[in-house]
């Protein structure tokens, strides 16, 4: 567009014109060259537009594929919990099985006992670990998509920022 401005300066507003030709061009053929120029600017504009809605359906796309891998991950951080808690009862329900086992034999009743609070305590540690392991899993699940979503972003963003047009030196003037 600025190239424009001077060409239109130069030829019709500064013309150097000799028997009302401008360096051998008709001026009126030259406005008529600068308005069609002039028009298919839009055409341009309407290009970057597509661009930026490309743009944008691509971040939609991520946020979509993010929020399906985060449910993902939720989800299986709650199955691993599920059976974590699953496998903790059945270890708890054998404890008791064999408690119930050795209180029947009197004469061990202080060493079932023991043993049984011994598989409990293991039994809980073994669920509160794997409960970590699965929340370590999604965290980082989260953090890999946080940094993907975070590069997508940014190439946007530098996308837009190539696609806006700069102020011309007649725009620079209005404003003062």
């Amino acid at each position: 567009m600025r190239i424009l401005e001077q060409i239109e300066y130069q030829s019709i507003e500064r013309p150097r014109r000799f028997v009302g030709m401008t360096f051998g061009l008709d001026q009126d053929e030259l406005r008529l060259l600068i308005s069609k120029a002039r028009a298919s600017l839009p055409t341009d504009i309407k290009q970057a537009a597509s661009t930026i809605r490309e743009s944008e359906r691509i971040v939609e796309t991520a946020r979509e594929e993010a929020g399906m891998t985060v449910e993902g991950a939720r989800k299986e951080a709650e199955r691993i919990v599920i059976e974590a808690q699953l496998e903790a009862d059945r270890i708890i329900e054998q404890a008791k099985l064999r408690q119930a086992q050795l209180v029947a034999e009197s004469e061990i009743l202080k060493l079932s006992k023991a043993q049984s609070d011994e598989i409990r305590a293991a039994a809980n540690q073994e669920a509160l670990q794997t409960r970590r392991g699965a929340e370590d899993y999604a965290f980082e699940v989260l953090t890999k998509l946080e940094g993907a979503v975070g590069k997508v972003m940014n190439n946007i963003e530098r996308s837009k920022a190539e696609l806006q047009p700069e102020p011309t030196s007649k725009d620079r003037a209005r404003v003062l």
